[in-house]
Order: structure tokens, then C-alpha cells, then sequence
């Protein structure tokens, strides 16, 4: 009996826990990134913090994604992709660019820059990178032949 059945990995490549770990970790920055800005909001917070409940779907959902894309669905793991890995990147990525582009003196880019400042810029990097890592992980030779399988 030599069917393809035998070959059929039960188990869970490292790189889908890579990833999943990936989309959690930005997951929690860009939580603690829309807190901390609704914090900032002074006078302003009650508009911020209604402005965080959409935000907070959101992840609600990305979050039920990845742990079906974690159980090997193949639908979740595209959705991931293109919500995460192209829509979700170009909107954390167009703020800081169009800041970079719209300036002649980049010293001044850092002037009266705060410590809170500071942990906004720490947690957007932070979503970024996860991101970086998490997308390509759910790709990797490893990871297609056990999505291909379910």
C-alpha cells in the first residue's frame, strides 16, 4: 500500500506557529498603539475611544482568522494575506511616508518628540515587523505542502 495518504503531515510546521505568533505580536501593538494614542487625545478622548471600537472589530476578526489559518485553512490564511500583508501594511505604512515626503528638514521631524512619542513609533514598528515575519511564514515550503494537505 502505497497511497498518498501516508504522506499527509498531521503536524503543524514551526513557520504557521511563526506566523500566528507574528499576527498576535501585531495584533498587540496595534492595540496598545491605538490605546496609547487614545491616552493622548486629551480633551478629545471620548472621539478617540469611539474611534477605537471599529479598530478594535477589526482585530476581533483577524484574531478568529489566524486561528483558523493556525488550524490549516487555506481560505483564512489568503485572507490573512491580502488583509493583513497588503491592506493592513499600506495603512500602517502611508501615516509615516507621507510625514517623511512632506518635509524639507528631517531634523525637525524629532523636535518636542516625547517619550510617549517614542513607544507610538516602538509599537508601529513593531506591527510592521510582525507583519514582515508573519506573511512570508505562511508561505514557506513547509507551510504550503500542510495547507495544500488540509
Amino acid at each position: 500500500m502505497t497511497g498518498t495518504a501516508f504522506l499527509v503531515s498531521t503536524s503543524r510546521p514551526r513557520s504557521v506557529a511563526v506566523a500566528f505568533g507574528g499576527i498576535v505580536t501585531a495584533l498587540g501593538a496595534g492595540v496598545a498603539e491605538g490605546l496609547l494614542r487614545a491616552m493622548r487625545g486629551g480633551d478629545e478622548f471620548g472621539a478617540t475611544a469611539a474611534g477605537l471600537l471599529p479598530r478594535l472589530a477589526i482585530y476581533l476578526a483577524v484574531f478568529g482568522i489566524a486561528l483558523y489559518m493556525l488550524n490549516g485553512s487555506r481560505v483564512a490564511r489568503a485572507l490573512l494575506t491580502v488583509g493583513i500583508g497588503v491592506v493592513g501594511l499600506i495603512s500602517l505604512i502611508i501615516e509615516p511616508l507621507a510625514v517623511l515626503l512632506s518635509t524639507d528638514d528631517y531634523t525637525t521631524l524629532f523636535d518636542g518628540m516625547g517619550a510617549d512619542s517614542l513607544v507610538l513609533v516602538g509599537c508601529r514598528t513593531v506591527h510592521i515587523l510582525a507583519v514582515v515575519v508573519a506573511i512570508p511564514a505562511m508561505y514557506t515550503g513547509a507551510a504550503h505542502r500542510w495547507f495544500t494537505q488540509r
